[in-house]
């Protein structure tokens, strides 16, 4: 057997100019999901930055590696008008490939600090050592090779299993897209790829219902089942059923009069592909039912019934620039009884009415600045990105500039969105400009600035724009 052994490192330096910032007193809780959404938009671009790809030419491959991130960003959340974190992620992987890839195997650990100027923590937390936790974790046998190449067994399927903690993303990622501990099962008859699912969320990871006793924990399961058909040359639908169960234990609901337990069911069906030549698009279409509380409800729940979709359509025209144009439309319904939150049992929906609030556990980007989530709302994005100098020298080609451009209005004008601010019965959110920089001037070196601005409507009292700056420096060995 042959061992290949790779090690990596990546280092992100925050620029200096961020390293300053004003003091500001503590921010209420009630304000801090376009928080979590800003944090998740960082989030999402090192995981696509840093997933791994495991090869299978070899009998057997290890791989093992560490890398430190760190980016620093200024923000104005409509309450404070300067706020600067820092946050520096240490994380030591590891994957094995055995067996020409019947057997695969990855783990991931992470540390994270983070470091807000004095005043500007959102929760009074100024300094905060996360971890070391396990960021990724699982092991994938191929049942079908296996069976072919050990025990002369041909399946007529394609059969696989993944157990572990992996990043999730089922449809488009719109209902469901977020890292479970989980047991995968993938088959595939023909054209034909069948997905199992039984996970539940990390612990640690932010409740759906902030005004719980124990919000910063999650303890919900999720059970699925999706289909995906690959016979078409240019385009891939698919349909999924996803349930989910709240199994968090909040204590005695006689001490408060309420309850906050939130089961869900999700039934998605869409597709991706190409609709011409240069012109690519995706879109999804999610039904929700389920049974949620109310306010001030502990022995009765509400009906759910709500629903949300996104459409996409990117033009990618040939040109040594690589340009890219893009139009997207999403919504996730509302419900005009929840005047304080779009999520939450506490001044969420009213006692015995239906409850027509979208809530799913999906993503999108929303813009940098508002970053709301999805739910009650109608948001539409023109994007636009390109390499201005691919034709220049070498560390020049991979420099790429791009914007989008987003437009917010609520579904119901009286009910509310998940920032507060937007405290006026009014269904004109307002408008955001983003813009963003990513530079690789060597295969070592990159560096990725990001500022968005957000224009807030006649659903805000205060119209004051906000702002959100983020920049870092990543160099790889």
């Amino acid at each position: 057997m042959r061992y290949t052994r790779i090690a990596g490192l990546l280092m992100a330096a925050e620029a200096l100019g961020l390293w300053l910032g004003l003091a500001a007193p503590a921010i209420a809780q009630n304000v801090t999901e376009s928080f979590l959404n800003q944090q998740r938009q960082v989030e999402e671009r090192i995981r696509q930055e840093l997933e791994t790809t495991l090869p299978a030419e070899q009998e057997v491959l290890f791989d093992w590696g560490a890398w430190l991130t760190g980016y620093a960003f200024l923000f104005d959340d409509g309450i404070d008008s300067s706020r600067t974190l820092r946050r520096e992620d240490f994380r030591l992987w590891g994957s094995l490939n055995a067996d020409e890839g019947i057997h695969q195997a990855y783990a991931r650990m992470r540390l994270s600090y983070n470091d807000f100027n004095h005043g500007d923590s959102l929760d009074g937390n100024e300094d905060d050592l996360e971890g070391p936790n396990l960021d990724r974790g699982w092991y994938q046998l191929d049942i079908a090779r296996f069976l072919r190449k050990h025990s002369e067994v041909d399946l007529p399927v394609g059969l696989a299993t993944k157990v572990g903690r992996e990043y999730v993303m089922w449809g488009t990622g719109y209902a469901l897209s977020l890292p479970l501990d989980a047991v995968q099962v993938a088959g595939r008859i023909g054209d034909l790829e069948i997905d199992g699912l039984f996970g539940r969320t990390i612990h640690s990871w932010d409740n759906l219902d902030r005004t719980r006793p124990y919000h910063w924990q999650s303890w919900r399961y999720f059970y699925g089942v999706q289909a995906k058909y690959h016979g078409f040359e240019k385009h891939e639908p698919f349909l999924y059923y996803i349930w989910q169960k709240d199994r968090q234990d909040d204590g005695n609901p006689l001490v408060y009069l309420q309850q906050w337990r939130y089961d869900s069911e999700y039934l998605g069906l869409g597709s991706s592909g190409e609709l011409a030549p240069y012109w690519r698009y995706l879109g999804e279409f999610v039904y929700e039912r389920g049974k949620s509380y109310g306010h001030n409800q502990f022995l009765n729940r509400n009906d759910i019934c709500a629903y949300g979709w996104d459409f996409e359509i990117d033009y990618l025209p040939p040109s040594p620039t690589h340009p890219q144009f893009s139009l997207e439309y999403m919504f996730a319904s509302g419900d005009p009884d929840r005047v304080l939150s779009p999520s939450d049992a506490t001044g969420g929906n009213a006692a015995f009415t239906r409850d027509t609030g979208f809530n799913a556990f999906g993503y999108r980007n929303t813009g940098l600045a508002l970053a709301p989530d999805l739910s009650n709302v109608h948001i539409w994005r023109a994007g636009a990105s390109f390499f201005p100098l691919a034709r220049e020298a070498e560390w020049l080609r991979q420099l790429e500039l791009g914007t989008d451009w987003f437009l917010y209005h609520k579904h119901h004008e009286d009910a509310a969105i998940s920032d507060s601010l937007a405290n006026v019965q009014d269904g004109y959110l307002g408008w955001e400009m983003d813009y963003y920089l990513n530079w690789r001037f060597t295969s070592d070196l990159s560096w990725t600035l990001r500022y968005g601005v957000f224009f807030p409507g006649d659903a805000f009292a205060d119209r004051t724009t906000r702002t959100f700056f983020l920049t870092g420096l990543t160099w790889s060995f």
